[in-house]
């Protein structure tokens, strides 16, 4: 059996890669982690933003605010300082994250020379952060989980099961769009050093799949036949998560901070339109005119059962100060009960799979010089992929790196911003999907960008 793998061509708004293993599922999974925790290789159970004590604090306007969106926890941390004699907010400081991804996919099937490549970017998540009280926070944003994108030609001889004959050539393309995404909101609040959080919200998508044939003949002319179906799905969606942090010297620059996620299953209704049909190619403009409609249904009901999972893991932070640099390291395991996923009822070639994640962070000791404000990251991953083809385990790993390049003036005498801190977070993930030993295997290159934008809100300002 040969596949050829046509690629599509794709654009930032229409995203879609051509990758055979988003043909399983609900499709390829996007990223469940902000762009700053992916260059230590994912790691976000135990981590949220690093205390401080307000605006004397010498460690402020030189911290890294991002919104731990895979553990709602985390949120408790935003940074806010409330009023000497009241618990009310004082000030707090708001936060803007938008992230892009630039993706280079390699295809490579068992047994054949040939590569196949391509070339992507789309979005990957906005979130607002807002600090309500101190040690509470509440977070809005929106952000696909997972896409469906392929094209695959497969040329073969059709016999007769009853008589072994051969009956003739053909050619059957299987094409496939869609995805998920989730429309949430968050909220999260810290009991001394306990945190917890819960992210609610929309989750919707589309399932769109085509199986076309055509038979291959020289004498005999035969109509090309469609069968292809429409799904529709949404509901509501919430998962939580809670933090425990553990000073480990008297002045709380190094912590310990344990941290726990996940969701239970979700059943969410589907609407899907069924049809079979026989069709041909009009040469004039190579468009797709159909012959006869064998059968349609449409607004067909059905069920998505959506997987549990869950993730735990710690950080253990140096927070840096004027003498000595900060460190960061990590470990994140996770798993997801894919066996009891089904869509309208139907079972897929998924199982429920693992991961472990680990990483660490490198930052400067602080100075008033650029580099001081920078941070570096490495981490890596490794486990099972939940697609498992003819009853094969798919191995998946990955290693990556990121930079915190903050953008700031260091000059503004007048310190006119001195409130507004942005950072752009970068890392880089290469991920290797399968091996040798199966019959494709894929590796892609991720470059994303993060865009985290933040100032003083709530500010109450004292004139004399």
């Amino acid at each position: 059996m040969a596949f050829t793998f046509q690629l599509l061509a794709n654009v930032f708004v229409n995203a879609q890669d051509n990758s055979p293993y988003s043909r399983y599922g609900l499709g390829d999974h996007q990223p469940s982690s902000h762009i700053y925790n992916r260059g230590m290789g994912g790691i976000s159970a135990g981590y949220s933003e690093q205390p401080s004590t307000g605006l004397s604090d010498p460690r402020n306007g030189k911290s890294y605010s991002v919104i731990n969106f895979s553990n709602p926890a985390s949120y408790s941390r935003f940074f806010a300082v409330k009023e000497l004699r009241s618990n009310k907010l004082q000030y707090g400081r708001m936060l803007l994250d938008v992230g892009v991804n630039l993706t280079s996919h390699r295809l490579h099937e068992a047994n054949n020379p040939q590569t196949f490549t391509s070339t992507n970017a789309y979005f990957s998540y906005m979130q607002i952060g807002v600090p309500l009280k101190k040690n509470w926070g509440l977070v809005l944003g929106l952000r696909p989980l997972n896409t469906i994108g392929y094209r695959i030609d497969k040329d073969e001889r059709i016999y007769d099961p009853n008589t072994g004959q051969s009956i003739d050539s053909a050619r059957t393309q299987f094409r496939g769009d869609g995805g998920s995404f989730l429309l949430n909101a968050g909220t999260g609040f810290a009991i001394n050093n306990f945190s917890f959080g819960v992210n609610f919200g929309y989750l919707f998508g589309k399932k769109n799949y085509d199986t076309r044939r055509v038979l291959l003949n020289d004498t005999v002319s035969y109509s090309a036949s469609n069968h292809q179906s429409r799904s529709n799905f949404g509901g509501l969606f919430f998962n939580a998560g809670m933090q425990y942090r553990i000073d480990l010297s008297p002045n709380k620059m190094r912590y310990l901070q344990l941290g726990a996620f996940g969701n239970i299953e979700h059943k969410f209704k589907t609407h899907n339109d069924y049809i079979r049909e026989t069709w041909v190619l009009v040469p004039t403009d190579a468009s797709e005119l159909r012959l006869d409609s064998v059968y349609q249904e449409n607004d067909v009901k059905g069920e998505l059962v959506y997987p549990a999972s869950f993730g735990a893991g710690f950080v253990i932070e140096q927070l840096p100060d004027v003498k000595q640099s900060g460190w960061l390291i990590g470990v994140d395991i996770s798993n997801t009960n894919w066996d009891n996923y089904s869509f309208n009822g139907q079972k897929d070639a998924v199982k429920t799979n693992w991961n472990l994640r680990v990483g660490g962070q490198m930052r400067p000791r602080l100075k008033d010089t650029y580099k001081s404000l920078m941070a570096y990251r490495l981490g890596a991953f490794f486990g099972d992929d939940y697609v498992y083809i003819n009853n094969q385990k798919l191995p998946v790993w990955g290693i990556s790196g990121g930079i915190s390049l903050p953008i700031a003036n260091l000059k503004d005498a007048s310190r006119r911003f001195r409130t507004q801190y942005s950072v752009v977070n970068v890392s880089a993930e290469y991920i290797q999907r399968g091996n040798t030993d199966n019959p494709m295997n894929e590796s892609f290159f991720r470059l994303s960008f993060g865009f985290t934008l933040s100032d003083l809100w709530f500010r109450k300002h004292k004139y004399e």
